[in-house]
């Protein structure tokens, strides 16, 4: 009996691992049109000045994405909506194509985030 009460508690842990490793980030933001924001000069600014902190983040979308972008690029969307995939696939497409050397700057700023948040 006792060893049933192991194994059930084993298959409780690991599928709460599973179950917790497949936590989302909120959908709230899943509607925005990310190409009407990368089309316009001044609202990408903005956007990207709040991403890479030079300026604060207007909206509260921005300050989301701004929160989490760094870990998404480096868990390859892990906890990403389908929508929020195809925004961060759009947001890379269009950069690299279009501003690279800002995509470039981007991507340092975010590794240097990370390398201080785990020292």
């Amino acid at each position: 009996m006792a060893r049933l009460s192991l194994i059930v508690t084993i298959i409780a842990v690991a599928l709460t691992c599973v179950f917790a490793e497949k936590e989302l980030y909120t959908d709230r933001y899943d509607d925005i049109n990310i190409y009407e924001i990368l089309e316009n000069d001044k609202l990408r600014a903005q956007y990207y000045n709040c991403f890479v902190g030079t300026a604060p983040c207007k909206t509260a979308d921005a300050k989301f994405f701004a929160e989490v972008i760094g870990e998404a690029l480096q868990t390859q969307c892990g906890k990403c909506t389908e929508k929020q995939k195809n925004l961060l696939d759009s947001l890379v497409d269009w950069y690299t194509k279009n501003k690279p050397e800002e995509w470039e700057a981007f991507i340092k700023k975010t590794i240097e985030k990370a390398q201080n948040k785990n020292a």
